[in-house]
């Protein structure tokens, strides 16, 4: 039978165990990271079990897996928790000294490379802050995978979330500087269309339409695509190779401009840009950590090479 908690491990300190458990992965790694014992963690698991009448785990001898209750108890955990964290500092006075972890969620080519020097800047700045960096393109859900905010570009579906616009991602066209042959590069957008072209689908498709920024004289610009990919990167080195010309997000090509490596086509011709949010479940209360982490990225991104400066929203509160 399993023994009642003891009288000072309180429902919260249960909370925190399980939220442990789920994010290490394992009960002897939750017990590690807790500095105590795996046979402590099993019982503060059975214990919030039967406080709350349910099961939150299926345990084999090599798998562990949450049950639908489990999810939800992880969800309603973790926000508890990190309000709980809040409302904590704030009383004690330590409002403003980012500590803790965080889980960011960042697009793959954007969060593999651009934003990788903020975020090192970010952390040399607060060594009590330890940040999980998940690199992921598809939408999730935050509340139930503890996902405190994320840097998303492109537009952001409506899931109850505050989505704070900080920069925007000008799109131009580039080509290797020998794929046209003798001669001036392209300099309107009716030059394009004999062009071989690398076509990136979630992006543009067959065709696109491009802005003049002085004028605001639109063209559209129909294309035969010689290669298709869901990479920037492949699209980057195949454009590098001479396979065809691309629309382009202007920080992927940036230093490849700077060293002639790459020219821009019909230059004062855009796409629609990309805006950058930085996107929050909402709350009463922020963390410090997410606080600060959402200043910097608001201060870094507009500056970073090939990226616009927009007008983002107030600062978190």
């Amino acid at each position: 039978m399993t023994k009642p908690p003891a009288p000072g491990l309180d429902r919260l300190a249960l909370l925190q165990t399980f939220v442990r458990i789920v994010e290490a992965g394992s009960l002897s790694a939750a017990a590690l990271q807790l500095g105590t014992t795996q046979p402590t963690v099993s019982r503060r698991l059975r214990w919030l079990e039967k406080s709350l009448g349910l099961q939150l785990l299926l345990r084999t001898t090599h798998t562990m897996k949450l049950t639908e209750d489990g999810e939800r108890c992880y969800a309603h955990a973790k926000a508890l928790l990190e309000n709980w964290a809040a409302i904590e500092a704030d009383l004690r006075g330590a409002h403003d000294e980012p500590r803790g972890h965080l889980r960011v969620l960042a697009p793959h080519a954007f969060g593999q490379e651009l934003l990788v020097a903020p975020l090192a800047a970010f952390m040399a700045r607060h060594p009590e802050v330890t940040v999980e960096w998940l690199l992921r393109d598809d939408p999730v859900d935050f509340v139930a995978q503890g996902i405190d905010c994320a840097i998303r570009v492109g537009a952001v579906p409506d899931q109850g979330l505050v989505a704070q616009r900080l920069a925007e991602v000008p799109r131009i066209l580039v080509a290797a500087p020998t794929l046209w042959g003798q001669g001036t590069p392209p300099r309107h957008p009716a030059d394009l269309a004999a062009l071989p072209w690398v076509e990136l689908p979630l992006l543009y498709r067959e065709q696109f339409t491009l802005v003049h920024t002085a004028t605001g004289e639109q063209a559209v610009v129909k294309i035969q695509p010689r290669l298709r990919t869901d990479s920037l990167y492949a699209a980057r080195a195949a454009v590098r190779a001479g396979l065809g010309a691309a629309l382009a997000s202007a920080w992927l090509v940036a230093e490849d401009l700077a060293s002639s490596r790459l020219c821009q086509l019909v230059p004062g011709w855009e796409a629609a840009a990309l805006p950058v949010h930085l996107v929050y479940p909402h709350a009463r209360l922020y963390p410090a950590r997410l606080r600060v982490f959402a200043d910097t990225m608001r201060q870094a991104i507009p500056g970073l090479a090939g990226m616009r400066a927009t007008t983002g929203l107030p600062s978190l509160p």
